[in-house]
């Protein structure tokens, strides 16, 4: 009997169990990165926001240039089969258009390549884990390494190419810090590998608009700030802001709203999560039940 709690994978209209899921190492997707993804989570058996991922992948995919012969109600019918098939009910779900392999061995011509789709789902996964948030969870600012500029790699476009994340997070990690947060040329704060940050002063909450995903946990934030009447700003950070806040949160489909206490040598709130912060996160959970915001799985 197929064990389906570590996860299922959707290749080419089959579902696997995710460990038996395999692309070709020639594939571009491997060899180039050439990759567009994005990632949806469920919550109590029922994808939360479903159709604003598939937005935002679609959007992703017509600024690569992938096209992978499936349209929305396809791949929403993919995603909710493999879901159904592996009985989880959190989740950590990605959709992936790779470039495929060229049609002519050794050719670099990307019009070449036969793109394809495919998913697969985990038990949910959090960026930073509950316990490391309940007892205060950090956050370096790079130093070595900036955020790919924007008329490099599009950032809007949920991506693969984390050559600056993982450069930053060695850095991270070796202060001793949970994760990292990247800067542009101009020293402003752009987004760290897998959310974006929100610092509040006096009350307002305010995020990057450049060199950043604009996340749909990011858009879930601002669309409840906007509900409770809290202030928000989508505008440049500057780094010596973020250092002068009240507060500092992230955003991720990987936690929800997470509070931080320190970034570098400053403290935050005495070391404790801030009470807007606090606020957000609750809320947050409760959008997350909210039928209009789901879309129930129908397991077997």
């Amino acid at each position: 009997m197929t064990d389906w709690a570590k996860g299922a994978a959707w290749m080419a209209g089959e579902i696997v169990p995710v460990a038996e899921a395999k692309i070709g190492v020639t594939d571009w997707g491997l060899t180039h990165s050439d990759v567009i993804y994005d990632v949806v989570t469920t919550h109590k058996g029922g994808f939360f926001r479903l159709e604003d991922h598939l937005e935002r992948f679609e959007v992703s995919m017509v600024s690569g240039r992938f096209d992978v012969g499936m349209d929305r109600a396809a791949m929403s019918d993919a995603l909710t089969s493999m879901v159904a098939r592996s009985g989880l009910r959190d989740t950590y779900c990605s959709m992936v258009a790779a470039r495929g392999v060229p049609m002519i061995p050794g050719s670099r011509d990307p019009l070449e390549c036969v793109c394809h789709f495919y998913a697969w789902v985990v038990p949910y996964v959090h960026v930073i884990r509950p316990e490391i948030v309940a007892q205060g969870a950090s956050v370096w600012v790079a130093k070595d390494v900036r955020r790919i500029p924007a008329d490099c790699v599009n950032s809007r476009a949920k991506n693969y190419q984390w050559g600056d994340f993982t450069a930053g997070l060695f850095e991270a990690k070796e202060a001793g810090f949970e994760t990292v947060v990247l800067l542009d040329h101009a020293g402003n704060v752009t987004e760290g590998p897998g959310f974006n940050l929100f610092a509040v002063s006096g009350g307002k909450v305010v995020t990057a608009d450049l060199g950043v995903l604009e996340g749909i946990t990011r858009r879930t934030v601002l669309q409840i700030c906007a509900e409770i009447g809290v202030a928000a700003e989508v505008r440049a950070l500057p780094v010596a802001e973020l250092m002068q806040a009240d507060e500092v949160f992230l955003s991720s489909s990987g936690g929800g709203v997470l509070p931080i206490v320190r970034v570098d040598d400053r403290i935050y709130g005495n070391g404790v999560p801030g009470p807007v912060a606090e606020r957000l996160s609750a809320l947050y959970w409760d959008w997350t039940r909210r039928a209009a915001l789901r879309t129930e799985i129908p397991y077997d």
